[in-house]
């Protein structure tokens, strides 16, 4: 039984892989999928710029996850980093794929630590079913840490960078 949600979760994960692949054959320039599980919303600039964006109410099964990060994260900040720590935003990925911090391999980093952040603007790619999906800070703000290295795959709602 223990096996069960995980086989569960794969199949889900699966099933949006193919689903953002149809969606990516089809040719539509915006997609809006809501059930009671998750909300999907894509939306493709004819100019071939990919913006996927998704959002998952608090399911049981991702709960646990979400708490677990953070557990494991707190005993190794220092006091005084703990107050700061406190006013960071994670960015997570809005898709399961493989994480570049840049457009190719020769190209700088979108983002920096340290950078200023503006809504909007451009911070990593998550390459998902060949296509390659520009993802956008959802706040302004500076990048305090980078939480994923480059060219390594990522799970839906995994942090990808903290912002002050």
């Amino acid at each position: 039984m223990s096996n069960s949600p995980k086989k569960d979760a794969a199949m889900k994960a699966k099933e949006l892989q193919e689903l953002l692949d149809f969606i990516a054959k089809s040719g539509l320039n915006k997609v809006n999928i809501e059930t009671e599980e998750f909300k999907i919303s894509v939306q493709r600039d004819p100019n071939t710029k990919h913006v996927f964006s998704a959002a998952a109410p608090a399911a049981p099964a991702a709960a646990p996850v979400a708490a677990a990060a953070p557990a494991h994260t707190a005993p190794t900040v220092a006091p005084a980093a703990e107050a700061s720590a406190a006013s960071n935003k994670a960015l997570k990925a809005p898709m399961i794929g493989t994480f570049y911090r840049s457009s190719g391999p020769d190209a700088p980093a979108f983002v920096q630590v340290g950078d200023m952040v503006e809504k909007g603007q451009v911070i990593c790619i998550i390459e998902a079913m060949k296509l390659f999906n520009e993802i956008e800070a959802e706040e302004s703000g500076r990048i305090v840490k980078a939480l994923v290295e480059n060219a390594t795959p990522v799970e839906y709602d995994q942090p990808l960078f903290l912002i002050e």
